[in-house]
């Protein structure tokens, strides 16, 4: 299981995360299937890590997701 998996596994599921990140589920299952967030989380234009973090409660931390789940990761 990818990072993105479990952080969405722990809010819910893909049509729970896409509501808590003002998304599309198709969007969500994007990352999901890639296991990355989009780049816009490394420019600080959104902040899906933090919400998906604060909504797990505890299960997870935002700097982990955003460690664990960079695009730029080899």
């Amino acid at each position: 299981m990818n990072p993105v998996q479990i952080a969405v596994n722990a809010v819910g599921g893909q049509t729970a995360a896409a509501k808590i990140c003002g998304l599309s589920v198709v969007a969500v299952h994007k990352w999901y299937a890639k296991g990355r967030l989009p780049r816009t989380e490394y420019t600080k234009k959104t902040n899906y890590a933090g919400l998906l973090a604060d909504a797990a409660k505890g299960q997870f931390t935002a700097e982990w997701l955003l460690g664990a789940a960079n695009p730029d990761k080899v």
